[in-house]
């Protein structure tokens, strides 16, 4: 259990920075930066996946490619287009409190699973990560930080439920994925995730490219290729790889609650970014939200009498 918690930390510490980048690059589009982020990834993951391949082989056919497909278009490509639209035109952290809702879903879905924790257990739990991302909603709606019209303010919240939907999906899919190609380690899934997710990248940059009409200059686009490479490399190939260990070493209950660090780091990132200090009603929810995964970790402890029999 501490390895896959230490997973889950480090994969919420490298997913905070899809929260940073939209920010930073905010004179390019969605669709852009889902673009070149997973073309990078998709680039990166064959290079890393070719001398594996042998051995993966017998292993992946055209079920788990399809498998794939489906897990990268959900996890990544809508996921992450609906966030960029959600940061930018709502801020950065209605965008993390309402992906900060996903460990709420993700355990409700877990719940039914075979050998779960009851819900009563993980009750509150579940009711301190609620509690932080009211605490964090509240706070975001009054924000000055978003310089957009209500028109799109609303929109943005609407795509950032929409990547939640997204992303709980994707969770739990994966984990069931994993659990069907016990054979295939965290990092190789990943990587194959990278490769099915640089495929629909393919298809997406001519649309994406393409019909933009802005001009950027040359140092803009140089500072926009970087960002796309950090993201892929930080986010996609690590985190990944980081995530899928802890999918494997918990159970999806407690899995879910990891993914509240993304949100935690997404938070410090963007304060990080706008060079300020967080208010007191920021700093209680981040409080909540962490309260809530040590006692979701806790409810998940077997009980003496049992860990010793096993």
């Amino acid at each position: 259990m501490g390895v896959g918690i230490a997973n889950g930390v480090a994969s919420g510490a490298l997913w905070g920075l899809v929260f940073l980048a939209p920010a930073v690059l905010s004179g390019f589009s969605p669709l852009q930066l889902a673009a070149a982020r997973y073309l990078v990834y998709g680039l990166v993951a064959v290079i890393l996946l070719v001398p594996r391949w042998p051995s993966l082989r017998a292993t992946i056919g055209k079920v788990e490619w399809t498998g794939l497909t489906w897990l990268s278009l959900l996890g990544n490509i809508i996921y992450f287009v609906l966030l960029s639209i959600c940061v930018q035109w709502s801020g950065g952290a209605s965008a993390a409190l309402i992906v900060g809702m996903v460990p709420v879903l993700v355990a409700l879905v877990g719940a039914r699973e075979p050998g779960a924790v009851p819900l009563s257990r993980l009750a509150p739990a579940l009711v301190l990560c609620v509690a932080g991302v009211v605490l964090m909603g509240y706070e975001a709606m009054g924000s000055a930080h978003v310089q957009t019209s209500a028109t799109q303010r609303l929109i943005g919240l609407l795509c950032g439920v929409g990547a939640l939907v997204s992303w709980t999906a994707y969770s739990v899919a994966n984990t069931r994925w994993l659990a069907r190609v016990p054979n295939v380690s965290g990092h190789d899934w990943s990587l194959l995730t990278g490769v099915a997710t640089g495929g629909l990248a393919l298809l997406l940059a001519p649309v994406a490219f393409l019909g933009d009409s802005k001009v950027h200059s040359g140092s803009e686009w140089a500072g926009f290729w970087a960002m796309a490479a950090a993201v892929a490399v930080f986010a996609s190939i690590l985190g990944n790889a980081c995530w899928n260990r802890a999918s494997r070493a918990l159970p999806l209950t407690l899995g879910g609650q990891m993914i509240v660090f993304e949100t935690l780091f997404g938070l410090v990132y963007g304060f990080l970014w706008q060079q300020r200090w967080p208010v007191a009603a920021e700093v209680l929810a981040a409080v909540c939200l962490v309260a809530g995964v040590v006692w979701s970790a806790a409810a998940h402890r077997p009980a003496p009498a049992a860990a010793e029999s096993a």
